[in-house]
């Protein structure tokens, strides 16, 4: 740039001394004189920039009113290069969108000390709730907000849902500044929308674009459960790292996104970011406050998009809605009355074209909810009431509340979501009081944490009594866990000692 500059400087130069050169008057030719034009004047004064923004296109009103309600999160990590600030969770998966570079930019990897990632929170509420990422805050040690008039909060973590990439923090303070929720169900494509977050650790930085599309996949939330919601808003208002969890608004000021990805070959914006729509925001966000966890409602069907190629291999008249390839035994879908080779298209009225704008519909709603589901079979198109179930087959509400339980002389205590996340497990029950216990000849420490008993997956204390009451008829059992620094472990317990 200062090349172009300088190169600039020399162009204007020479221009300059040419010009001079012939409009230097001949020697020997008598100077002429120029008379003062009365009607030319200088336009040195200053004059009022003030510009009137056309009515609609104000991008003024909308930044002026959620810049205070966005947060810069910062967060802080015990030094394990496996571990990392923003959108590191999901390496090698979000390297694709983020780059190399990434890793520098957070700080990762061979330092001794602690490590420190940073993204972007949006007040939700005056009493100090604050919607971010998953990724921005997962296995954090500590997380720290800072407001954009430089307040500083200790945040805590409310909840967490890896199948939307949302959290919940909260923080203490009361009359904060905060976004109103819009409905991105009625954002267009075309429409101009604001991302406002802080990247690279540039506090309160506002960007314009427009929607690109709706109900974007782009295979970022890959889980082996296969429970990952994609539905994005896709746009083109600028968003690097550091912009994760920040607020993606439309001109009214209103909340439609919060912006968690970008497509990228660099680790910098390269044309396309991708938001997740307040419609799945503000249901996540209350199901954590309410429940303290996601209530994940399914249709129980497996879906293809329909293609010109399935449409020739099925003979379909028609490219609209999804087809169902099979059903789930015991299913909402099955039990509504839909069979295999159905091809729905609409929830509750709104057209489905797309496996992720059914997914979004359905996310919507909770177990026990009832949904209309509009499908064809053959020519004839068809309505059924579907009532919605959870990953279990029923219709009950899934709480997070687990009691703490003594057994064989030991407590066994829930693990909280804060280590939880830091350890990068989703479930276990933490032993204590090992010393008065039976398990004091095991050789299983205080603070212990087990996740797996044998072959059998450990969420709460009371999966641990249920196994090891049925070990007691076999040959004992191999317990597996982790303790609060990250070392596994494996005890044998019983007659497998």
């Amino acid at each position: 740039m200062m090349l172009g500059l300088l190169g600039s400087a020399i162009l204007g130069g020479g221009v300059a001394v040419g010009g001079y050169k012939l409009l230097e008057p001949e020697r020997g030719l008598a100077p002429q004189t120029v008379a003062a034009d009365p009607n030319v004047r200088y336009t040195s004064e200053l004059r009022n920039s003030t510009y009137t923004v056309p009515e609609g296109l104000n991008f003024t009103a909308a930044a002026a009113s959620v810049t205070p309600a966005v947060v810069h999160v910062m967060t802080e990590y015990a030094p394990k290069a496996s571990q990392g600030g923003d959108m590191s969770r999901m390496d090698p998966f979000l390297r694709q969108f983020f780059g190399e570079e990434f890793d520098q930019y957070q700080g990762r990897g061979r330092q001794q000390g602690p490590q420190q990632g940073s993204g972007s929170g949006v007040i939700i509420a005056a009493n100090g709730y604050i919607v971010t990422n998953n990724h921005v805050i997962e296995k954090a040690d500590k997380i720290e907000v800072v407001m954009d008039d430089k307040r500083k909060f200790q945040a805590e973590l409310v909840g967490a849902d890896p199948t939307t990439d949302l959290a919940l923090l909260k923080v203490k303070a009361d009359n904060l500044p905060f976004v109103r929720y819009g409905n991105s169900d009625n954002v267009k494509v075309g429409e101009w929308v604001l991302a406002v977050g802080n990247p690279f650790n540039l506090n309160s930085t506002v960007t314009a674009g427009i929607i690109s599309a709706k109900g974007r996949n782009i295979n970022i939330l890959r889980r082996e459960d296969n429970m990952g919601i994609e539905s994005f808003l896709q746009t083109d208002a600028v968003v690097n790292p550091g912009n994760s969890g920040g607020a993606l608004v439309n001109l009214n000021g209103d909340l439609v996104g919060i912006n968690s990805a970008i497509a990228s070959h660099t680790g910098s914006f390269e044309g396309y970011s991708f938001a997740v729509p307040s419609s799945i925001v503000s249901k996540v966000v209350d199901d954590l406050l309410k429940y303290k966890t996601v209530q994940r409602a399914l249709l129980g069907v497996q879906i293809r998009e329909v293609d010109a190629t399935l449409a020739s291999e099925k003979k379909l008249k028609s490219l609209n809605g999804v087809y169902v390839m099979s059903l789930g035994k015991n299913s909402s879908a099955a039990d509504a009355g839909l069979q295999e080779g159905d091809i729905i298209t609409e929830i509750n009225g709104v057209k489905v074209n797309t496996s992720s704008q059914l997914q979004e519909q359905v996310a919507r709603f909770r177990p026990g909810d009832k949904i209309k589901v509009t499908y064809l079979r053959g020519s004839d198109s068809r309505v059924a009431t579907a009532t919605l179930r959870n990953a279990t087959g029923t219709t009950d509400i899934v709480r997070d509340e687990v009691a703490t339980l003594k057994y064989e002389g030991a407590t066994l205590a829930p693990v909280s979501r804060q280590e939880l996340n830091k350890l990068g497990i989703d479930g276990g029950a933490k032993i204590n009081g090992i010393k008065g216990s039976n398990f004091r000849e095991t050789g299983i420490a205080d603070g212990f944490i087990i996740t797996r008993i044998d072959k059998n997956k450990v969420t709460k204390p009371q999966d641990v009594q249920r196994y090891l009451e049925a070990a007691k008829e076999t040959d004992g059992a191999l317990v597996e866990g982790v303790y609060p620094d990250g070392r596994k472990a494996y005890y044998p317990i019983g007659q497998a000692q």
